[in-house]
């Protein structure tokens, strides 16, 4: 049986490497503001993520996190604008290592219903601000990094 690359690279470095999640980096076009969600463990400000999807280029499971984590609907850029690591932790109380690669999706607009209405908020900042908002030091870096016209405090 074959052995996955995952699996050879385990073996080799004597560890797993980290597992892949998609993020929506949503902007509005007008304002340069990004928009941000509670997760719904602790609260905290995030952009919408989650796991790749079957049938799903990494850039469209990233717009699907959006609509359901935001009710965003807009336009993704299929490439990548960067990636950051964190440690999601897990019910069992440990954390495991985890990759987001980022893509940036312009806005169209924001539907009032959609699936996590209920338990997220959500709410525009801009990038300056949401920067500090944010716990990841990866994901600060790409919000500060984000052209300069678009990252005033207000």
């Amino acid at each position: 049986m074959r052995r996955s690359i995952r699996d050879r690279l385990t073996s080799l470095l004597g560890r797993k490497p980290p597992d892949m999640q998609v993020a929506a980096l949503c902007r509005d076009s007008r304002s340069g503001r990004v928009l941000l969600v509670t997760s719904r463990g602790t609260g905290r400000w995030i952009v919408p993520k989650g796991w790749p999807m079957p049938g799903r280029s990494l850039a469209d499971a990233a717009l699907r996190e959006a609509w359901e984590e935001a009710g965003v609907q807009g336009t993704v850029v299929q490439t990548a604008i960067g990636s950051y690591h964190y440690d999601k932790q897990q019910e069992q109380g440990f954390a495991i290592p985890v990759e987001v690669h980022v893509f940036a999706v312009e806005v169209d607009g924001l539907s009032e219903q959609f699936p996590e209405a209920s338990q997220r908020r959500r709410e525009w900042f801009a990038p300056v601000r949401a920067a500090e908002l944010v716990a990841e030091a990866g994901l600060r870096k790409l919000l500060l990094a984000l052209p300069a016209s678009a990252r005033s405090r207000t």
